[in-house]
């Protein structure tokens, strides 16, 4: 079955990567953009552009390629790309979806029955059930959840109402399905996940592993291939564990299987299926071209021989250039004035000078990946790389990116999921890593303690003189949209009580009270758009 037209049923950098895969097949390409996204780089990058009124409206994506004489549409990672709906609806209207069945969605994308199917097909995972019988720490998460969102830690009895509260709220907002549930939480894991690819003639790969220990807010920043932590022995381990979650749920197209590592010891976190922001560090180490692999299983080919015997050769580094800011990682807005990108590194971007970073979408610039014969050429690479780079118009992760690659901790390959709230953004670095010995937390006789609060958002949104102002006002820090109001004027209210809850590209913020006071007047109410430095709330000490 021979592919002519493909939609892409997304935007930014994913949706331009695999228009190059697209045309390296000799399949033409038809981009779709919301209205308030026109002149985006993607949507002139295509052969064809459809507007739609919504990236999350499954029948707008195949009203648009049918409008198009598309014949197959790949959905990228996030928005829709693991909907079985949006891939029920393709495949009803004779389209061609590139990525896994319905079914395997289904399986996949709900989490707490992916855990009974891992646990049947041998596979470890983390205890879950009520907080009771877990006890704390725990981790509420969403049960349709990904990329961080929906996923709250809570160490007390006392903290888990207003967590799972959160995390639903969250939850609804980027899934449509507020469904949440608690496992044990691991205070300093490793994040490892497992590259898979399968076909439809039972054919199930694994192409190694990611690094992707270093996250803020559960998200990744800096993913690596090889993991510095495996031997073969453990890999081969993971690898056959991943290949038996996907037999059992009946897997086809490009699919990771996510794993918390605690020394030789791995659990099962959950299966994303759909290709991933961090694929090019795989395809770098291996020589295979993931989005083309997805082209090829969706015509009913078999995976390339490569794929079945794929030795890892090198090291591949990638890190993401975010508009945000580079200690609090709260997102940030404005227009690109300059934009200057590295070259001799493979670099996957979406914008271009003069785009403006907006708060309705992800605020990700570019993906910069690195690559040597070893871990430490491919650092040195990506930091050369990373002193090159220069933007302008909007605040950056780029001096935060210069610090990590460049951090003792980070160089050594000694990393956790605890590492930024243990080593905050810009702190000042150690001469050297310690030695092995000394990089656990331990105390005589007595468990593991927990890892230091990460960088504290809520401080930030709430502190004294935030964005310029006095004391008695709590401004926004950054623009989004009110998604809740928790007090009225005339409440009395606790340091550290949330005031107002403020939404930006999809993440919650709460701000809070930075003393004990007596609120005087509240300027927004739910829905409301603000701007960054708006005063929300002024209190009376």
């Amino acid at each position: 079955m021979r592919m002519r037209r493909l939609l892409v049923a997304n935007r930014g950098e994913i949706a331009l990567r695999i228009f190059r895969a697209c045309r390296a097949e000799g399949i033409e390409t038809v981009a779709v953009a919301a209205p308030d996204d026109r002149r985006a780089l993607h949507a002139e990058s295509a052969d064809a552009l459809v507007e739609i009124s919504s990236y999350l409206d499954s029948a707008e994506h195949v009203r648009a390629a049918q409008e198009a004489g598309a014949d197959a549409v790949h959905p990228g990672y996030g928005f829709l790309s693991e909907s079985a709906e949006l891939a029920e609806a393709v495949l009803g209207a004779g389209l061609t979806w590139i990525g896994p069945p319905p079914s395997a969605l289904r399986a996949g994308g709900d989490k707490l029955a992916a855990k009974d199917t891992a646990r049947a097909a041998g596979v470890p995972v983390l205890p879950g059930g009520a907080p009771e019988e877990i006890g704390f720490p725990l981790l509420v998460k969403a049960a349709a959840g990904g990329g961080g969102r929906g996923m709250r830690v809570v160490r007390t009895p006392e903290e888990l109402d207003e967590a799972v509260a959160a995390a639903r709220r969250e939850a609804a907002a980027a899934f449509g399905d507020d469904s949440v549930f608690c496992e044990r939480y691991l205070e300093r894991p490793r994040h490892v996940e497992i590259q898979l690819l399968a076909d439809s003639h039972g054919n199930v790969a694994a192409l190694g592993e990611r690094d992707c220990s270093i996250q803020r807010r559960h998200q990744k920043v800096l993913e690596e291939a090889p993991s510095p932590a495996l031997d073969p022995e453990l890999r081969a381990r993971m690898s056959h564990a991943a290949v038996a979650f996907a037999r059992a749920i009946g897997y086809e197209s490009a699919g990771t299987a996510e794993f918390v590592l605690d020394g030789r010891d791995f659990w099962f976190l959950e299966l994303n299926a759909r290709i991933q922001v961090e694929h090019p560090v795989t395809e770098l180490v291996t020589g295979i071209d993931i989005v083309r692999e997805q082209l090829r299983i969706a015509s009913g080919g078999m995976l390339s021989p490569q794929v079945t015997d794929c030795p890892l050769r090198g090291h591949a580094i990638e890190v993401r250039l975010y508009a945000e800011d580079p200690r609090s990682f709260l997102p940030q807005a404005g227009r690109l004035e300059r934009l200057r990108l590295p070259e001799g590194i493979r670099i996957d971007s979406g914008v271009r000078d003069g785009d403006e970073i907006g708060t309705a979408y992800d605020p990700l610039i570019a993906k910069l990946i690195a690559t040597g014969d070893t871990r430490e050429e491919a650092l040195d690479r990506l930091g050369r790389a990373l002193r090159e780079t220069e933007v302008e118009g909007v605040t950056t992760n780029l001096p935060f990116l210069r610090w990590l690659v460049a951090h003792p901790l980070v160089r050594a390959g000694r990393v956790t999921t605890a590492f930024l709230t243990e080593n905050p953004p810009l702190s000042e670095p150690p001469r050297a890593a310690p030695a092995t010995v000394w990089s656990t937390p331990w105390r005589l006789n007595l468990p593991s303690p927990p890892a230091r609060p990460a960088p504290d958002v809520d401080a930030v949104a709430g502190s004294p003189g935030a964005g310029g102002h006095e004391q008695s006002e709590v401004v926004a820090p950054m623009p989004g949209t009110v998604i809740r109001v928790l007090v009225e004027p005339g409440a009395r209210v606790a340091a550290r009580q949330p005031l107002v809850v403020l939404e930006a590209m999809k993440m919650e913020t709460p701000l809070v009270s930075p003393y004990e006071a007596t609120v005087r007047a509240v300027h927004a109410g739910e829905g409301d758009r603000v701007v960054g430095g708006a005063v929300l709330v002024e209190l009376d000490e």
